[in-house]
C-alpha cells in the first residue's frame, strides 16, 4: 500500500467528453472563475465579519454602568478569548487557502464586494445567524455596506462541518448518520462475495468527504460529488494536505453566543483530522468530483450503489433526483438514503420548490421503478451540533434501501430448490417482490457476482 493517498481530482465537469468540454465558452469560464473567487473572498473575510459581532457586544458592555461592568469582568475577558479563537480559525483558513489548485490566486485580504448569496443553506447553517453585518469601520474591520451575510455564514458553517466530519468530538454524530448507510452497503455487497474494487459507489452531496473516504477504506470504488466550492476547498485540504492526525486546532462553536452553560463551551477546541487520509490511504479507489449532480451524472447504468446522506431535499424538484439516481444505477444496484425532508429551497425568494411528504416519496420511488427493500423512520440524527449547547436539535430522519430491478435476481432459497429440481425450470426465473415494502436485507436476494 502506498504511503500517500493519490491527490483527488476536482474537475468542474468530470463526466463530459472532450468535445463537450471544448464547447464551453470563455464567458462561462470567466463566470466560473469569478464564482470561485467569491468563495475564496468569503473565507478571507471570515475574521473581519466575526469581529463585528464581538465588537458590537463589547461596545454595549462599555456603555453599561461601572458596577455592571465590574460584575461582567470575566465576561469581558471571555470576549478577548473569543477574538483569539477567531484568529486561530483564520489561521486555519489561511492554511486551507494556501494550496490554490481549485481557484485563482489572490494575495492579501483584498476589498471585494461579496454580493451573492449561497445557492443552498445546508442543514444547521441557520442555527447561529444572530450576528450583525452592516456598514462599520473599525481598526481591524473594513466591510462593504451591501455584503450578503449568508456568504460569510457559509464560511462559518464550513468550519463546523470540518468538525462534524473530521474530529473525534463529533464521532457520535457521524455514527448516527453514516453507520446505517455503511452497514447496509456491506450487507448487500458483502466483502466475502464480491471484488469490492469493482463495486462503484457514488456519494452525491459528499460535503467534507468523510462518508466517501470511509466507503473507500472498506475497499469499494467510491466517488464523491459536491456542488459547493466551500466544501470542495475544505475537503481537498483534509484529504490531500493534512499530513498527520489532529494537526490543526479549530473553534467551530465560537460564533454561538447563546445557550452556553459555561464560557468554555463557546471557545471549546476540536482537533482535526482525527484520521489522516494521507497517512491512511483507502484500500479502494476514491475520487471527488465538482459539479451539479443533475448536470454531471447522466450516463445510465454506471454505478452499483448511490449513497445519499442529508442530500435529497437539496433539489427544487426531488423527483429529478430520484429519476437521476434510478437512471445511473446498474440493474440490481441499490440506493441507500438517510436524512430528513428539510427542502432547502422551500420559502426561498426567487426559488421554486415542491415539498413531497414521505408517503408521497414512496409513491414516487415505486412509480419510477424502485423496489423498496427496507425503510424506517425516526432515526435520531444531529447535524453539526455543539455537543455542549443547551439547545440540542435533532432530526427524526428517514432511512431506506431501494433496488433497481433486474431479471438476474434469484432468491437463495429458490436457487437451492432449482438445483434440487435439476434445473427443470428456466435458470433466469424472475422473482417479483415489488410489493414487499419492508424486506429484511439479511434474507433478501443478492445480485449475482459479475
Amino acid at each position: 500500500m502506498s504511503d500517500m493517498v493519490p491527490s483527488l481530482p476536482f474537475p468542474m465537469y468530470p463526466k463530459m467528453h472532450e468535445d463537450q468540454a471544448l464547447a464551453f465558452t470563455a464567458k462561462e469560464d470567466e463566470e466560473e472563475r469569478r464564482h470561485i473567487q467569491k468563495v475564496q473572498n468569503a473565507f478571507q473575510y471570515y475574521r473581519r465579519y466575526a469581529y463585528i459581532r464581538v465588537n458590537k457586544t463589547e461596545a454595549y458592555l462599555n456603555s453599561l454602568s461601572s458596577e455592571d461592568q465590574r460584575l461582567l469582568s470575566k465576561y469581558r475577558s471571555h470576549l478577548d478569548s473569543v477574538r483569539n479563537c477567531i484568529d486561530c480559525n483564520q489561521s486555519v483558513i489561511r492554511e486551507i487557502l494556501r494550496d490554490r489548485v481549485l481557484y485563482p490566486t489572490s494575495d492579501g485580504d483584498t476589498d471585494v464586494e461579496l454580493d451573492e448569496a449561497p445557492e443552498h443553506v445546508r442543514h444547521g447553517d441557520m442555527d447561529q445567524t444572530n450576528f450583525l453585518v452592516d456598514g462599520h469601520d473599525d481598526d481591524d474591520v473594513v466591510v462593504a455596506d451591501d455584503v450578503e451575510p449568508l456568504k460569510i455564514l457559509k464560511a462559518q458553517s464550513t468550519l463546523k462541518l470540518i468538525a462534524r466530519d473530521w474530529s473525534a468530538e463529533c464521532a457520535i454524530e457521524r455514527e448516527q448518520s453514516y453507520k446505517p448507510i455503511i452497514d447496509s452497503i456491506e450487507e448487500y455487497y458483502k466483502p466475502s462475495d464480491y471484488k469490492l474494487n469493482e463495486i462503484k459507489i457514488l456519494v452525491p452531496g459528499a460535503g467534507l468527504g468523510r462518508l466517501t473516504y470511509e466507503l473507500a477504506c472498506r475497499g469499494y470504488a467510491c466517488e464523491g460529488n459536491e456542488f459547493s466550492y466551500f466544501m470542495l476547498i475544505a475537503s481537498n485540504f483534509v484529504l490531500n494536505l493534512c499530513d498527520y492526525e489532529n494537526k490543526h486546532v479549530l473553534y467551530p462553536w465560537v460564533h454561538q453566543y447563546v445557550n452556553n452553560m459555561r464560557r468554555a463551551d463557546q471557545v471549546a477546541a476540536v482537533r482535526f483530522p482525527d484520521v489522516c487520509p494521507v497517512r491512511n490511504p483507502p484500500k479502494g479507489n476514491i475520487e471527488m468530483a465538482a459539479g451539479d449532480f443533475l448536470e454531471v451524472y447522466k450516463s445510465p447504468n454506471a454505478y452499483n450503489c448511490v449513497a445519499t446522506c442529508f442530500f435529497i431535499d437539496c433539489a427544487n424538484n426531488v423527483i429529478d433526483f430520484v429519476r437521476t439516481i434510478y437512471k445511473i444505477l446498474v440493474p440490481g444496484g441499490i440506493w441507500v438514503n438517510l436524512g430528513p425532508l428539510l427542502y432547502h429551497y422551500s420559502d426561498i425568494n426567487g426559488q421554486n420548490s415542491i415539498e413531497p411528504t414521505y408517503e408521497d416519496l414512496i409513491i414516487i420511488m415505486e412509480s419510477i421503478g424502485f423496489d423498496i427493500l427496507s425503510s424506517r423512520s425516526g432515526i435520531r440524527t444531529k447535524y453539526a451540533q455543539n455537543p455542549q449547547s443547551m439547545k440540542q436539535s435533532e432530526y427524526q430522519s428517514l432511512f431506506w434501501v431501494c433496488r433497481k430491478p433486474t431479471n438476474d435476481y434469484v432468491k437463495p432459497q429458490q436457487a437451492t430448490e432449482e438445483k434440487e429440481r435439476d434445473n427443470k425450470e428456466p435458470p433466469d426465473l424472475i422473482v417479483n417482490q415489488s410489493n414487499d415494502q419492508d424486506v429484511d436485507l439479511e434474507t433478501e436476494v443478492q445480485p449475482k457476482q459479475t
